[in-house]
């Protein structure tokens, strides 16, 4: 009996395992995508920062000759 009992503890501890080591991997896929979401966000701000400077200088450069 005592056996039993053992062997049911030590299934439902490793069930417990199991599912913290799935919500683990969930909590790191699910930072992953923010991460790389995070990057798409920072490339398209860069590209406007960029389209606006470059707007700038040619502002400057058709003052510059008038």
């Amino acid at each position: 009996m005592k056996k039993l009992l053992v062997i049911a503890v030590a299934a439902a501890l490793s069930g417990c395992g199991v599912e913290t080591a799935a919500t683990a991997a969930s909590a790191a896929a699910i930072k992953k995508q923010e991460l790389e979401q995070g990057k798409k966000t920072m490339q398209q701000a860069q590209r406007k920062i960029d389209g606006a400077m470059q707007q700038l200088h040619q502002r400057s450069d058709s003052m510059e000759k008038q």
